[in-house]
């Protein structure tokens, strides 16, 4: 595959030249190169990459990343993502404003915050349509999370069924219109001075952004680097996230953050990186192998997750008895490994 910058004459006539450039580091699904143009103005150039039947999947990528990024570039206040200057669709490239990284700034995680508050808050009913719904845990997955409980010889109380089934239909995400990120994890955003800027909209969805907000307690369920975010720095974020959501909409965050919180719990897919997700059954493997993703283990995701739905259940009115058996399953996957390392706290950040 060539590594040749792909402007077309097309392109080239609306951003400029370009007389450099350097192919970046990017996942398997893309290509992405920094170019200095002509003018010594430097931009970012994107192709989806997909070969014989991934053809299709590029081009939905393609699709969802370009939505993702137009409906971000919108309001009046910092922006939360690079503009986009222009774009080939048969060749599945976006040209988008090159934004500098300040690196490593202490403590990244309010800003963070402001900025994934600032993303969700920029679409409303009126842009149903615009991108596909969020896709959240299906009743396979909760039938996954009691088999993994009955592989471990943990009981399961009698009305935890009933509560995975009235937890699926509360995470229904069609009520909701928030812009997704689909992936806010660390590496997927810029620092900038005048805060964050989130990159890699392929998955990017609509639906209630407490799901995302979720990420700092479940640990980044989609991301290879898991960070466990507690106490008072967690508060903080969490603060951050509903006053900068409440500014600007004139509403509370709807929903309930245990809700959102124990679907990723029950999701197996997200203990693996995407390339593997839809596979095979995740949460099966659990009691037979310790598969890593990145520098952490299954289980020790798990254990995490499985710990925080317990923490946040303990007087829930709809998942109580779901809280009590992630209390047991925690304490069973110790017992049994009890070499299970915490995940690595916010400042172990691979910057």
């Amino acid at each position: 595959m060539s590594n040749r910058v792909p402007l077309n004459e097309a392109l080239v006539s609306t951003v400029g030249t370009p007389e450099e450039s350097k192919l970046l580091d990017s996942s398997p699904r893309s290509r992405v190169w920094w170019v200095r143009l002509a003018d010594g103005r430097p931009v970012i150039v994107k192709q989806m990459t997909g070969v014989g039947d991934a053809d299709a999947d590029a081009d939905t990528r393609f699709a969802r990343e370009l939505a993702g990024l137009r409906l971000a570039g919108r309001g009046s206040g910092p922006a939360v993502a690079p503009a986009v200057l222009a774009t080939d669709a048969a060749s599945r490239v976006i040209v988008m404003e090159y934004v500098a990284d300040l690196g490593e700034t202490g403590d990244w995680l309010p800003a963070y915050a402001e900025s994934l508050a600032r993303l969700h808050a920029l679409t409303g009913p009126a842009d149903a349509g615009a991108l596909p719904v969020w896709s959240g845990p299906t009743a396979g997955d909760a039938e996954s999370f009691l088999a993994l409980a009955r592989a471990l010889d943990v009981p399961v109380p009698s009305t935890v069924p009933d509560e995975l089934a009235g937890l699926l239909d509360r995470l229904d995400p069609t009520p909701h219109h928030a812009l997704l990120h689909g992936d806010p994890c660390p590496g997927n955003d810029l620092r900038t001075a005048d805060g964050i800027r989130f990159v890699d909209f392929e998955r990017a969805s609509l639906g209630n952004g407490l799901v995302e907000l979720a990420y700092f307690r479940i640990a980044f369920p989609t991301c290879w680097c898991a960070l466990s975010v507690t106490a008072a720095p967690l508060t903080e974020v969490e603060d951050v996230y509903r006053s900068t959501w409440r500014g600007l909409t004139g509403k509370d965050v709807p929903g309930d953050l245990a809700d959102a919180c124990a679907g990723w719990l029950i999701q197996g897919d997200a203990l693996v990186e995407r390339a593997h997700r839809g596979t095979v059954d995740q949460l099966a493997r659990v009691p037979d192998e310790d598969f890593e993703w990145g520098y952490v283990t299954a289980r020790e995701r798990l254990v995490h997750r499985l710990g925080v739905v317990a923490d946040m259940t303990r007087d829930h009115d709809h998942l109580h008895a779901v809280g009590r058996l992630s209390s047991d399953l925690a304490d069973r996957l110790l017992a049994r490994w009890p070499k299970l390392r915490p995940l690595p706290t916010p400042d172990a950040r691979p910057w």
